[in-house]
């Protein structure tokens, strides 16, 4: 939140070893696919680990968008944990479910999703995030 972006943050653990850590970064890279979940797998990836993703468990604090969905189905993680849902445009709860699809012939079942970890926590974050936001908006 610090450097303006939302308060999300994800891990990617194998064997229950964090392989791949990342931090939502959309606003202050200017990069709008710096999501924290694509992040922990790009991690996972430049750490020069090869990392087998199909026996990662991922760990984040809402539920990823349709954007990292697609590269989590792609990377075939087969734990999603989240902390809050998210429902606009993610890749659960949303109207373009990607996560749950059963149905795209290149991808394997789709991951086993564990909801409300944390809960409490990663609202209040939400929540102090929505706050610095309303008033910015309000000081303009």
């Amino acid at each position: 939140m610090q450097a303006g972006n939302p308060p999300v943050g994800a891990l990617l653990v194998k064997e229950g070893k964090v392989v791949g850590e990342g931090i939502e970064a959309g606003k202050s890279k200017k990069d709008i696919t710096c999501h924290a979940e694509i992040e922990a797998i790009r991690n996972a990836i430049t750490k020069g680990q090869n990392v087998d993703m199909q026996d990662c468990t991922l760990y984040t604090t809402h539920e990823p968008c349709i954007m990292c969905s697609y590269v989590i189905r792609h990377h075939k993680i087969a734990t999603i944990v989240i902390g809050i849902e998210v429902p606009v445009i993610e890749g659960v709860t949303s109207s373009l479910p990607i996560l749950k699809a059963s149905d795209i012939s290149i991808w394997p079942d789709p991951p086993q999703i564990v909801k409300g970890i944390l809960k409490k926590e990663c609202e209040n974050l939400n929540s102090a995030y929505q706050n610095i936001l309303k008033k910015a908006q309000e000081a303009i």
